[in-house]
């Protein structure tokens, strides 16, 4: 069987598939990742055989539609994501017509290669990201195309614990979360035993590129304040975000790539920006956590995860260097925090593999 997998141009979008189309491969799949040429490099590294259909398209279309006021931003990054696939669609059609795919799996923001699959009368899979049903994309995709003629996926994966589900997933396939850090390498040091409790601190694979937010400015704040709780503090973050930081206070142990999935589960808690990739990694080791959503989907994931009583949210109007530091205080000091973190660990970890979803696959044609 032939499968594609497209998605948008942005790590935070690929890394949730990378599983499933490795997966694929050990079942003798072929496998093809689709995506923007500018992204090329990134799917490369995951070992995976890609090809471009358009030329860019990823952090700065995202970036442009960050600039607007708070309560448009879902709209602008639909509208965004929209733009990219309006760029793609012929590069999209002719990869279809010539490659001939079985099946298409795509990410929930990548639309060329539904829109595609549907006029080739093909199976589509949609790998869902982020707890909001987000009605502001399709919105968004009506309004740049002029209506959206892709009706719902014949499979729609959800790798997010049944109980912190919205109500209207309740269709959704459950898939395991299996974090993929890219290339991240570990630290010798992350084996060793540690004392006092390690803290990491990170805000994923996109935020840090944004301009219009001084990441680094409140992080180097709060890794002051921080100092006197005695913690290891390790700050995951791109090594050229990192170093363009004034210098971190000694108690830092380290500031530049990490991989999530080796790193929290040595945590005592993390505080992140609840993107999906992040909260569930952090979700998946049983790792408390202090969330401080930005845009999109990280407010309902941050929220969905404080109710399942495994993290505090904070809105960025409320995330002082203050509250910041009562939050992850008491996070630390909460018995309740890692019980409900334990409880959505296990959760998470009887839900089926990428190897029982891939073989899932081939029912479809």
């Amino acid at each position: 069987m032939r499968i594609l997998f497209t998605t948008v141009g942005l790590p935070g979008h690929l890394f949730p598939l990378v599983p499933l189309a490795w997966a694929c491969r050990a079942r003798g799949h072929e496998v093809l990742v689709a995506t923007t040429e500018d992204f090329r490099a990134t799917v490369l590294r995951a070992g995976l055989p890609v090809c471009s259909w358009s030329s860019s398209g990823g952090v700065e279309d995202v970036a442009a539609a960050d600039r607007v006021p708070a309560g448009e931003q879902r709209f602008a990054h639909g509208r965004a994501f929209a733009k990219i696939a309006r760029r793609s669609l012929s590069g999209a059609a002719e990869l279809v017509r010539n490659w001939r795919p079985d099946l298409v799996v795509s990410e929930r923001a990548e639309r060329a290669g539904p829109l595609v699959a549907a006029e080739h009368g093909l199976p589509r899979v949609e790998l869902h990201w982020g707890t909001p049903e987000l009605p502001e994309y399709r919105a968004a995709w009506e309004a740049e195309g002029g209506g959206d003629p892709v009706g719902a996926a014949d499979l729609l994966l959800n790798p997010w614990p049944p109980s912190l589900r919205a109500d209207y997933a309740g269709g959704h396939q459950s898939i395991r979360h299996v974090a993929y850090n890219g290339d991240a390498s570990v630290p010798r040091w992350l084996t060793d035993p540690r004392h006092p409790p390690r803290v990491c601190l990170t805000f994923g694979t996109l935020l840090p590129h944004l301009g219009s937010r001084d990441i680094g400015g409140f992080v180097v704040s709060l890794l002051r304040r921080l100092g006197s709780l005695e913690l290891e503090l390790v700050v995951a973050i791109d090594d050229r975000v990192a170093a363009t930081w004034p210098a971190l206070p000694g108690h830092v142990r380290h500031a530049g790539r990490l991989p999530l999935a080796e790193v929290l589960p040595t945590c005592a808690a993390t505080i992140n920006h609840a993107g999906q990739g992040t909260a569930l990694t952090a979700l998946a080791a049983a790792c408390p956590q202090v969330m401080i959503p930005q845009f999109d989907d990280q407010y309902d994931n941050a929220e969905a995860v404080a109710k399942g009583g495994a993290g505090i949210m904070l809105l960025p109007a409320e995330a002082t260097t203050e509250a910041v530091y009562r939050a992850c205080r008491a996070i630390l000091r909460s018995a309740e925090h890692r019980s409900a973190a334990g409880q959505l660990a296990a959760e998470i970890a009887a839900q089926p593999s990428a190897a029982d979803v891939a073989a899932q696959l081939e029912g479809l044609l």
